[in-house]
């Protein structure tokens, strides 16, 4: 078989066919600071950076898809929350914007076209679309409404809306779920091909699934219905097995599994149904040696590569800042070595 193009390879691995070799994508996001000699902050302070960044790390790993997201608390940003810097990891979101539960009834949704710092994201993603042609994947980031109040309230504070204001919660949910579809689409026009939509909350290892259930999986179902693109369902670390079915009702094409699952047994609960995404573990690969980071990839193309319906990439949706560059390089030659087809 010819060498694929990314785009090629991706989606044909979406299709369940197996393509040249298993798709993979090396999320980072901070190291193209590194790169170019910035600090964290001056490189999300222009849209134009993160496009440099991103074409450098793809020229240097040969992964298969350019990252348009910055950091997650741009989101919260939009709505008024400052953000804090730090010099060796993604930025924070600071004080929560709601400090009081009642306060919920006097938000208002910001509106995208109004907020510089979401701008610079869309600037990072027309310049990334424009400069790979359509055969790079350009892959865009949302937060699922469910899973944003852990930045607006705190997440004790939003505990207790799930479980005794549902009243505020309806009421949050629906200004969440038309930011999300607003923001969503603004990327896809932007030249995003893909979302990561981003629902960590929804997992089991984070409230009982009957009170997601309840609460969130509806406003799920129905914003990704409202989404005018392809969107994978990421836990962010979170587990995911059991959650599998309900994602399938959803029109996600992706699920993540967690580092603390087997990824075997995550794509065989996808039935063909969903493609998996995942799952090395991003937080232990600042102690991996090359050694180890090539054990991990082999392990996971064997157990989740073959007939395709599989994208290899780590478990959290970011590469820390501490993981060396040479465990990056392991696993782009490991990609290249145990990842072709036929895998065996």
């Amino acid at each position: 078989m010819r060498e694929l193009t990314p785009a090629e390879r991706v989606g044909t691995s979406l299709r369940g066919e197996e393509p040249d070799r298993v798709p993979w994508f090396l999320l980072v996001t901070l190291h193209g600071a590194r790169e170019l000699g910035l600090s964290i902050q001056e490189y999300f302070s222009e849209g134009r950076n993160v496009v440099e960044g991103q074409l450098r790390m793809r020229a240097r790993y040969r992964h298969d898809c350019l990252y348009g997201f910055f950091y997650a608390a741009v989101e919260t940003e939009a709505w008024g929350v400052p953000v804090i810097y730090r010099e060796d990891g993604p930025p924070n979101s600071g004080e929560p914007l709601v400090r009081r539960v009642e306060d919920i009834l006097g938000l208002e949704r910001p509106r995208i076209a109004e907020q510089p710092c979401l701008q610079k994201v869309l600037d990072a993603l027309e310049g990334l679309k424009a400069r790979t042609r359509g055969e790079v994947p350009v892959i865009g980031v949302v937060m699922s409404p469910f899973s944003l109040p852990v930045m607006q309230l705190g997440f004790e504070r939003y505990l207790d809306v799930l479980h005794d204001r549902r009243d505020l919660l309806a009421h949050l949910m629906a200004l969440n779920e038309d930011f999300c579809v607003e923001w969503a689409n603004a990327q896809l026009a932007a030249g995003a091909d893909a979302l990561a939509y981003f629902d960590p909350v929804a997992s089991p290892s984070m409230v009982p699934r009957e009170l997601y259930l309840a609460t969130g999986f509806e406003t799920d179902r129905r914003t990704l219905s409202r989404i005018r693109g392809p969107a994978a369902f990421h836990l962010a670390s979170a587990r995911g097995l059991d959650l599998v079915d309900d994602v399938a009702r959803t029109q996600a094409a992706l699920v993540t599994a967690s580092a603390l699952e087997d990824l075997g047994a995550v794509k065989a609960a996808c039935g063909g149904r969903l493609a998996l995404l995942g799952n090395l573990n991003a937080l232990e690969m600042r102690r991996w040696t090359p050694e180890m980071a090539e054990a991990r990839v082999r392990d996971a193309v064997v157990k989740a590569g073959p007939g395709g319906r599989f994208i290899l990439g780590d478990n959290h949706g970011e590469i820390p800042w501490q993981v060396p560059e040479s465990v990056l390089e392991a696993m782009a030659a490991a990609v290249e070595r145990h990842g072709r087809y036929p895998i065996h």
